[in-house]
């Protein structure tokens, strides 16, 4: 008889079989026609302008971030609400303690201006910038 451990060893094995051979099927099956259109950036058909390597802003990660953060807010206070009456006082202040600190986290984005999409551009040194001219 195996022990618990070997239980779970037998699952992780049957686990990692099971994600391969779906994997393998899936390369067996699927159609593979590449052409001119489907090889390119975009497959809308648009020919695509300039290099696709551009600095993209950090602003829309951290309004990603905050979005997430403020997702999984709601996705824990739901739950919460649906069985408030039975839960007492004690889940009360904890779901106080709790929207408290989020709403804290939502006014320091909003200081540190992560939520303003017009900020000014920032100052990027150039070479020139460090070499001294005067001689």
């Amino acid at each position: 008889m195996l022990s618990s451990f070997g239980v779970i060893l037998v699952f992780f094995i049957f686990a990692l079989l099971l994600v391969a051979a779906a994997i393998i099927t899936a390369a067996i099956i699927r159609p593979s026609h590449p052409n001119k259109t489907k090889l390119m950036n975009y497959e809308s058909g648009i020919e695509p302008v300039g290099t696709p390597w551009i600095l993209f802003n950090t602003r829309f990660y951290l309004i990603a971030l905050a979005y997430i953060i403020f997702d999984v807010e709601l996705v824990l206070l739901f739950p919460w609400a649906v069985s408030f009456r039975g839960l007492g006082w004690s889940a009360f202040i904890a779901m106080l303690i709790f929207v408290f600190i989020l709403v804290l986290g939502l006014f320091y984005d909003w200081a540190k201006g992560y939520l303003d999409w017009d900020k000014p551009k920032p100052y990027i040194p150039e070479l020139k910038d460090f070499i001294d001219t005067k001689e």
